[in-house]
């Protein structure tokens, strides 16, 4: 056995059987092992970005780790954009990085780099493996490091001649650790600011499931106590099917007025939320110099069992009825709330939704309301790229649930890629590309942060419709079948072909 077999086998026995790769030559024993170590699931992606951005979405839809394998230091830093979205989305990934044979590292090879400076960047565990004997151990120790809780991004860095040396050792398997309960001291301590005027509830981290957010509304509807979520969630169980939580604006000058009446905090796997940015004038916290912040549950404490908790005895909420929205069939020219009002008219129940709005986000989200039950994947480290890959990797871990990916036309271009592999795995992803031919939440920025002077190269800096991106024609060419809509009718009757068909499908959506 090679140290690339035991490598393998040992991710097998410690549960990871997914891996997104792009192979370079330190990598190729690991490709060859493939044939010997049948169950492990290997995707290849045209780029690290998508690599990473899919073990992302992977661990989201799942909760539980895939694995990626990426050649040595620029390849990692080409994916680390999406494992900064992971890190603070809290998913479990274990990133393997192929490195240089030992003696060859001497010789300053044009690929040298320092790769445990880009990882530690991204990683809470970085670990060299330091023989053929060590990549079996050392796997199983950055296993259980992914797992956390809380989940984590964790690495191993693998040298190419250890890959290819014999070895008699396997990995142990090592359980994850039992997501702790809070202690009852917080229990209580919740439990009384529960009953002073000002109290809301935040929900973050795993928080945001359908038991979560129905004990939520149990404290709620008794206390009158608010419940809010937090922005930075992997993800969020919404629809007219679950208790709303609404999400912390973001933009600060909706954000403040939001959160201006809360006194006490309940943090729930969440932190007090900040501003994505600074600007003149507005201040970095969200929330009111006086209000208090009280911590329920931190990141890695079972936040979803303390709100049972603190909800025991009280009555079930029985939600409000909400119609169900018709899709538009207008011939009119194709707006937000047209495509919104047709995803939730016709988005498939216990569906997944990967959202790279950006600037589009807010009116569609306000109609999503209305859908029927789905879990839905927000932005979270705010880095562009991740919503492809995100669609991606949850559409390979969750197979038989129909995932959308909500996409903006400048933020799908930073990993079109995707495409490629949801055709070549037949994944069952509608992609809907929101055109308007700007880089819309800059020009929004531009303004917001004071930046006078507005001029005509300013101005072509955000504009990305000279020449214009024509993505039916990039889907068609990397065999994802497409259409493009221009009016309400077109959106529709294309979304609802597009949702009972297998395999990926795009909708080119050109805004009026």
């Amino acid at each position: 056995m090679t140290g690339a077999e035991s490598l393998l086998r040992t991710l097998l026995a410690g549960g990871v059987d997914t891996c997104f790769m792009n192979p370079g030559t330190s990598e190729m024993h690991f490709i060859a092992a493939l044939d010997r170590v049948p169950g492990l699931r290997s995707v290849l992606c045209l780029f690290e970005g998508v690599c990473s951005g899919a073990a992302d979405g992977y661990a989201r839809a799942t909760g539980r780790p895939a694995a990626t394998l990426l050649h040595l230091g620029p390849g990692l830093a080409n994916g680390l954009s999406n494992f900064h979205n992971a890190r603070k989305a809290r998913s479990p990934v274990v990133c393997i990085v192929g490195e240089h044979a030992t003696p060859h590292l001497k010789v300053e090879a044009p690929l040298t780099s320092d790769i445990q400076a880009f990882a530690r960047t991204v990683s809470n565990h970085v670990r060299t493996a330091q023989s053929a004997d060590d990549i079996g151990p050392a796997t199983a120790e950055t296993i259980a490091a992914a797992w956390g809780p809380p989940g984590e991004v964790a690495t191993l860095i693998v040298p190419a001649d250890y890959s290819w040396s014999k070895t008699e050792i396997l990995g142990q398997s090592i359980a994850p650790l039992a997501v702790p309960f809070p202690c009852n001291q917080a229990l209580d301590a919740a439990a009384r600011l529960l009953r002073e005027p000002g109290t809301a509830i935040l929900l973050g981290g795993k928080s945001v499931n359908e038991r979560a957010l129905k004990a939520a509304g149990r404290i709620s509807a008794a206390t009158g106590t608010r419940i809010i979520t937090a922005r930075n969630v992997a993800k969020i169980a919404s629809g007219r099917a679950f208790y709303p939580a609404p999400q912390v604006p973001y933009f600060p000058e909706a954000a403040l007025p939001f959160l201006a009446d809360i006194q006490n905090l309940i943090l729930v796997e969440a932190e007090r939320p900040v501003s994505f940015f600074a600007y003149p004038s507005t201040p970095s916290y969200m929330t009111s110099d006086s209000c208090r912040d009280f911590v329920l549950a931190a990141r890695g404490e079972d936040g979803t069992a303390a709100l049972e908790a603190l909800a025991e005895g009280l009555p079930p909420v029985v939600l409000p009825s909400i119609a169900i929205p018709k899709a538009p069939m207008e011939d009119v020219g194709l707006t937000l709330d047209h495509i919104g009002l047709t995803l939730a008219a016709l988005l498939p129940e216990n569906s997944l939704v990967s959202d790279e709005m950006v600037s589009s986000a807010g009116k569609i989200l306000d109609h999503l309301k209305s859908a029927a039950g789905h879990e839905f994947m927000p932005v979270t480290g705010g880095s562009i790229g991740q919503g492809l890959p995100v669609a991606t990797g949850a559409a390979i871990g969750c197979p038989g649930r129909k995932v959308v990916a909500l996409e903006g036309d400048g933020s799908g271009m930073y990993t079109p890629q995707s495409l490629w592999t949801m055709a070549r795995e037949n994944l069952n992803v509608v992609t809907v590309i929101l055109v308007n031919r700007r880089y819309r939440i800059l020009e929004i920025e531009m303004q917001r942060t004071g930046a006078h002077g507005f001029g005509e190269k300013a101005e072509s800096m955000l504009d990305i419709g000279n020449p214009d991106l024509n993505w039916t024609g990039i889907a068609r060419s990397l065999s994802v079948s497409a259409t493009c809509a221009t009016t309400a009718r077109q959106f529709s009757s294309h979304f609802r072909d597009a949702i009972r068909q297998t395999g990926p499908s795009l909708i080119e959506a050109l805004l009026e």
